[in-house]
């Protein structure tokens, strides 16, 4: 019993003199508190999604749809929208071009709005019903799983492979070289790439396979979604571990990028009621561009043209987390 004492105590001296790790056990859970807090600090009052599409102005000024109760959507593209109706996203979509309205018969709340809303609608608009399967919750988080998938192995599998190599003396060695940073960054940027979308591939390959997903869009686009946005997560890395010098600081500061991806990018949730400012906040993590533009091509039917600025920004993140990782490298801790 003394030396399980004795090694116990030890062991919790060990624990409170890492000050890393004491600050990340209580700073932690304490930020998903407050994280929580903030993201749905909004109370929600609605209960129908209605999509406006023609003269918005119009219908918007039509009392009876100005209820607190429904949420009111303008929509440019009919297509994309009566896609929507289909799949359960929409509960009714109204349209002044043509005095017409389109909901889902096999969707509760859709029949539901149709008959509390009465005369005003049915008397104005000409009904065209759509039929679809609804969007199950599979098929809109797969998307943010499989990005959560790939930042993990972007981030820890650069993050601490340098920095086991600035470790062990292998940088040194590479520095007498005419190897430049941009070179070696560039390589290890490159060998990992292959590396998690192969990955990533087959598991939504699998996945697509076994839980029949529902993929609206193309596979070559959601491919290309990938690339770009392996190729940002894996710069981060490489910004991280420039000059990190041991792999405890590593996996400190890996955490510290990781977590406000796991609750901003919509991996598990939605943010569209949390305020702006946290939703502009959100759209300046590489994995939420990633996350949404993947779940737009799979169950919006979304264009390479739609998700366009999506990979523009995953592209001006990648430029500057390489500049920055080049700048900052070095190759051993004593310099």
């Amino acid at each position: 019993m003394k030396l399980f004492l004795a090694l116990w105590h030890a062991r919790n001296l060990e624990f409170f003199r890492d000050r890393a790790a004491l600050a990340w056990t209580f700073v932690f859970p304490l930020l998903i508190v407050i994280g929580c807090a903030v993201a749905f600090s909004r109370p929600q009052t609605t209960v129908f999604t209605v999509g406006l599409h023609g003269d918005v102005a119009a219908l918007e000024q039509q009392a009876w749809l100005a209820r607190d109760f429904i949420r009111r959507v303008p929509l440019a593209d009919l297509r994309r929208a009566q896609e929507q109706v289909r799949h359960h996203q929409l509960d009714l979509l109204i349209s002044t071009d043509g005095q017409r309205y389109w909901y889902n018969p096999a969707a509760p709340r859709g029949v539901a709005i149709t008959e509390l809303l009465g005369a005003p609608l049915t008397d104005g608009f000409t009904a065209q019903p759509l039929s679809g399967a609804a969007v199950r919750y599979v098929d809109w988080v797969m998307p943010g799983i499989l990005g959560m998938n790939m930042m993990f192995s972007a981030l820890f599998g650069v993050g601490y492979v340098i920095v086991r190599y600035r470790q062990n003396g292998v940088l040194k060695r590479i520095q007498a070289t005419p190897v430049t940073p941009l070179q070696f960054i560039g390589a290890q940027l490159g060998s990992r790439l292959w590396i998690v979308v192969a990955v990533t591939s087959s598991i939504f390959l699998g996945c697509a396979w076994a839980l029949d997903l529902l993929v609206l869009g193309s596979y070559g686009t959601l491919l290309l979604i990938a690339v770009t946005g392996a190729v940002a997560l894996i710069a981060l890395g490489l910004v991280i571990a420039s000059r990190t010098a041991n792999e405890e600081l590593a996996g400190g500061l890996l955490n510290i990028a990781t977590w406000p991806m796991m609750f901003l990018s919509e991996v598990w949730f939605s943010l569209e009621n949390a305020p702006d400012w946290l939703q502009g906040i959100a759209s300046l993590l590489p994995l939420t561009h990633i996350v949404k533009a993947a779940r737009a091509v799979m169950i919006e039917n979304a264009t390479l043209l739609e998700i366009a600025p999506h990979l523009v920004a995953l592209l001006a993140m990648t430029a500057v987390f390489t500049v920055i990782a080049a700048s900052l490298f070095r190759w051993h801790s004593g310099r």
